[in-house]
């Protein structure tokens, strides 16, 4: 396995802490869960940079990286969910999306990176996750709102553009 691949792969070792510091309601245990998720979040920045970097782009690591992305987002999303921050609908559209895509992706012959939108629903959805983790003041209501359904928004519009196939030239 590829320096990057291990990188991917270690990503997930800090989800059990974050969903687990989640669960504490006080500022200190909330910057933690924000250090965590930012960390796990620029591994995502690294390992592609390495792979590219060090020529080490291989098929696991196109498979993987995607796959851990799904889940450093989606579970802190549920648990958001279930803390009463975000709308359940909401993260099921999120989720509908990424196993639509990742069914997608099995069907095809070779497995390609993410588009400039998957980029940008990507980096949204970390975004509003951070937004959301970080305990700010009241005053802060409205913008991580709009970042989260902002999200939810790129979320739906890249899966759409993965789906619709590409025009033949005649």
């Amino acid at each position: 396995m590829t320096l990057p691949n291990w990188i991917t792969f270690s990503r997930l070792l800090g989800i059990p802490f974050l969903l687990y510091g989640l669960y504490n309601p006080t500022n200190q245990a909330k910057w933690i869960c924000l250090t965590i998720f930012l960390i796990a979040a620029l591994t995502d920045w690294l390992d592609g940079y390495l792979a590219r970097k060090l020529n080490q782009i291989s098929e696991l690591g196109k498979f993987l990286d995607p796959l851990v992305d799904k889940l450093l987002v989606l579970a802190p999303l549920l648990v958001l969910v279930e803390l009463g921050k975000i709308p359940a609908w909401a993260v099921f559209i999120i989720l509908a999306r990424e196993l639509a895509i990742a069914g997608w992706r099995v069907n095809q012959t070779t497995i390609t990176g993410a588009n400039i939108w998957g980029k940008l629903k990507t980096v949204s959805q970390i975004i509003a996750i951070s937004l959301l983790i970080a305990p700010l003041s009241p005053i802060w209501q409205t913008p991580i709102l709009i970042a989260f359904w902002v999200s939810v928004i790129l979320t739906i519009i890249s899966g759409i553009i993965y789906l619709i196939p590409p025009k033949i030239s005649e």
